[in-house]
């Protein structure tokens, strides 16, 4: 028990991670929105929660929401002030291009606001090379990474979206991906920006980039993320929006209203699946010597807040043995070198939507996780970050 406590004590704890573990889909007791979309997909970004979903499991083509994975990748694996190189593979890319020249350089950063906001396909295979080595060899992370976060039903075989034979993802599985982006403060930042300008080394004038996706515009709070469209995958869309603390991000694949269905499923989530603060930061539990060591929010609808149960697991620890004990207040003695004494367990309609840990009175409490603290700075060394904190998760939750 002192190693795993241990760990906790100097590691942030990424929200999305813990409050995503066993996410419910929403029940269908709601009137979901209707869509023109053939797949569509409502996720609350801090639970991970699906609130909406129609075919959401469905294969379909993806287009360049395909550069949400690519960024993502990009920022984990790479320092943001490096220099990215266009090869001849990159330049001239089929599709929409930012126009960079053979062999001109710009830093990661700057390419990463080109091919966010405006799509560019250059770009893509360019940061691709500067990542993986080659083409494929970015795949590779892009299809590790797909396996980490859990996307089952996606399979990726280049970094821009052209139409290409086993590239495809779900509305699902672009939810959750949008959602564990979305906790990267570069990423963040990035796809809710509107314009951004860079500098050109070939010529007198600066590039300058307009973002494509409308939602910025014509939605209150939006702030991401991005557009899509292939002859074969038609128009796709996926944007984010935030009020009252609570970002959503809606998905739909071969849409040709997305605009107005977008403000429609965001405005349902909004509206019936607000965040209700099922638990303070260092609340005493009753009946125990011990408190919460974060506070823990969930999106519920006004029907299923009687539905939500909070289950206290204590650890006893007696010498080199440990076990573990559901209890209902009864307090138990933990490794007095820290004050980790268990978790509480948070169901909905009998299924675990998430989990907190417990301290014992007067210990240390490590502090709420701040995104930002994630991957300022350059290397978003948050895939081997994540990784650590999920082998913690998976001690505390073992039965």
């Amino acid at each position: 028990m002192r190693k795993i406590t241990k760990v906790i004590a100097c590691m942030l704890i990424p929200v999305f991670l813990l409050s995503s573990l066993g996410a419910t889909q929403a029940q269908a007791t709601i009137q979901g929105p209707s869509t023109h979309a053939q797949s569509a997909a409502l996720i609350d970004v801090t639970s991970g929660r699906i609130l909406y979903s129609k075919d959401g499991d469905k294969e379909l083509r993806i287009a360049s929401l395909t550069k949400i994975m690519t960024a993502i990748v990009a920022i984990e694996h790479s320092k943001l002030d490096e220099k990215v190189k266009v090869t001849p593979t990159a330049f001239a890319k089929e599709g929409s291009s930012l126009y960079l020249k053979l062999g001109e350089e710009m830093t990661l950063e700057n390419m990463l606001y080109g091919l966010m906001l405006r799509s560019g396909n250059d770009a893509a295979s360019a940061i691709a090379e500067h990542v993986g080595g080659s083409e494929e060899g970015f795949v590779l992370l892009m299809n590790k990474k797909a396996e980490q976060i859990g996307l089952t039903h996606s399979h990726f075989m280049n970094p821009h979206g052209l139409d290409a034979e086993g590239h495809y993802s779900t509305a699902n599985d672009l939810a959750r991906l949008t959602a564990y982006a979305l906790h990267n403060p570069v990423f963040k930042r990035i796809v809710a920006t509107e314009d951004k300008s860079a500098p050109n080394p070939n010529e007198s004038w600066e590039y300058s980039w307009h973002n494509k996706n409308k939602m910025l515009r014509m939605y209150e709070g939006a702030d991401g993320v991005k557009t899509g469209y292939t002859k074969k995958a038609f128009r796709c869309l996926v944007s984010s929006a935030t009020r009252n603390g609570q970002q959503l991000a809606a998905v739909t694949l071969n849409d040709g209203n997305d605009w107005n269905d977008h403000a429609r499923m965001l405005d349902f989530g909004f509206e019936y699946f607000p965040l209700v603060e099922v638990a303070k930061q260092e609340q005493p539990v009753q009946n125990t010597d011990v408190v919460t060591g974060r506070g823990f929010w969930y999106p519920l609808a006004k029907s299923e807040q009687g539905s939500l149960t909070k289950k206290l697991v204590l650890h006893e620890n007696r010498g080199q043995s440990e076990t573990e004990t559901e209890t209902e207040g009864k307090e138990q003695s933990t490794d007095p070198s820290f004050g980790l004494a268990g978790r509480i367990d948070m169901q909905l309609d009998g299924k675990l939507v998430g989990s907190i840990p417990v301290y014992r009175k007067g210990s240390y409490i490590p502090p709420e996780p701040k995104t930002e603290d994630a991957t300022l700075g350059g290397v978003g060394d948050v895939s081997s970050w994540a990784a650590a904190w999920r082998a913690v998760l998976s001690h505390l939750l073992s039965p």
